[in-house]
């Protein structure tokens, strides 16, 4: 799905006509590795703040700085040899992005959005606003108001902190008041609690968009998720079993979302599907989104390719799907140490299974992977992204 802008999108002005243009990215896990690749192919020049001299995206990026994030002055002196920055993560402090703007630099996303990432209370009040459908909620000060909340609408509840939770930390299933002081213990002073309603969902949906500064915006294929204790493990995309009338109302509520809050680049929308078909938005991420992974080799343009062309203002690519069927499977740190010898046994079974390895250590349950597989039968598809990302991760297949 497409919307165009009601004028042509233009890339902004550079300071110098004799250098590339130069994106910073702010964060060095995988989702910079990953952005690399595709600004090498858009002419990009990538200048990287890292957390470490090792960490995954400096192993590729020739242009890295380490650094605190949080640091004022590191981060200033950073963003003043870019023409516009962007983010491998949300946890940049909005005042100090804020002083970027105010210092004449683009930040894509902007500050005014990307508080609806980092905060889930500012986010929940926000899509309410506009009447995007989200679960029962409330902020709760206690666990005594916390306790009146799941009174009111029945237990089990959700809790999650407002801030700083990612991969199913920062969130409790309470199944009675006797648990409501869990989500209170060690909280930060700069953190609330949130409340919501616990929804028994069928399945969990990922709508991703891509908005560009000038207005343009496209919609993926929507994927279907599956979350193992709070980590995303598979996306089969498109969702199977989803009515097209259906994903397209899910494309738009996505698309509205970024309108309204003023997205620029990749907006993941995680939704929770209930039994009668309709949606919660979960959670928003604005960058790119592992759920949206499966377009580097399954869609005609990448989410870090059109991430990329938003962030600098360039028309932005198809991002329709290129086979009827792809699944992306995790791998996740397990017993295999030497992950490109066990390659070997994975392209030999399989020579159009496609790997991407993020040049991290193994350690049990972390990301270090993730393998794409594509054709046209949901379950052979499904079976041979399971094999791969099973051997990789030293399972017996």
């Amino acid at each position: 799905m497409t919307v165009q802008s009601p004028s042509p999108s233009v890339a902004p002005a550079r300071s110098s006509a004799s250098r590339p243009f130069v994106v910073g990215v702010i964060g060095g896990g995988q989702l910079a590795r990953m952005m690399d690749e595709a600004a090498t192919g858009l002419g990009l020049h990538l200048k990287l703040l890292a957390e470490g001299p090792t960490v995954s995206a400096a192993q590729v990026v020739h242009d890295v700085t380490v650094g605190d994030y949080t640091d004022p002055d590191t981060v200033r002196a950073f963003a003043a040899g870019c023409d516009v920055i962007t983010f491998d993560h949300e946890h940049v402090p909005t005042d100090l992005l804020h002083e970027l703007e105010e210092a004449g630099i683009a930040v894509r996303p902007g500050p005014e959005a990307l508080v609806h990432a980092q905060d889930k209370a500012v986010m929940r009040d926000r899509l309410s606003g506009f009447g995007a459908p989200c679960p029962t909620y409330r902020v709760v000060a206690d666990p005594a108001a916390l306790i009146a909340f799941g009174d009111e609408i029945g237990w089990p509840v959700i809790a999650k902190t407002s801030r700083g939770g990612y991969d199913g930390k920062g969130v409790w299933k309470l199944d009675s008041a006797a648990e409501a002081g869990q989500p209170f213990e060690n909280l930060k002073p700069d953190v609330q609690v949130v409340a919501e309603e616990f929804i028994d969902f069928r399945r969990e949906l990922s709508a991703l968009v891509v908005r560009s500064p000038s207005g343009q915006a496209v919609a993926y294929p929507v994927s279907e998720s599956i979350q193992r204790n709070g980590v995303c493990v598979e996306t089969t995309t498109p969702a199977p079993d989803l009515d097209d009338d259906r994903a397209v109302e899910i494309q738009q509520l996505a698309l509205n979302i970024a309108h309204e809050l003023g997205t620029v680049g990749i907006l993941a929308v995680e939704l929770m599907e209930r039994a009668d078909g309709s949606v919660a938005v979960n959670e928003l991420a604005m960058r790119p989104h592992n759920t949206g992974h499966w377009s580097i080799d399954g869609a005609h343009t990448s989410q870090f390719e059109n991430h990329l062309r938003a962030v600098v203002d360039l028309p932005l690519g198809d991002p329709g799907a290129r086979e009827p069927v792809t699944v992306m499977a995790n791998v996740l740190g397990g017993t295999v140490t030497d992950l490109p010898s066990a390659l070997l046994h994975c392209f030999a079974r399989d020579r159009r299974l496609r790997v991407q390895l993020y040049g991290k250590d193994v350690r049990p349950g972390r990301k270090v992977g993730h393998v794409t597989t594509y054709g046209s039968d949901v379950d052979e598809v499904r079976k041979r992204a399971r094999h791969a990302a099973g051997y990789l991760m030293g399972e017996d297949i």
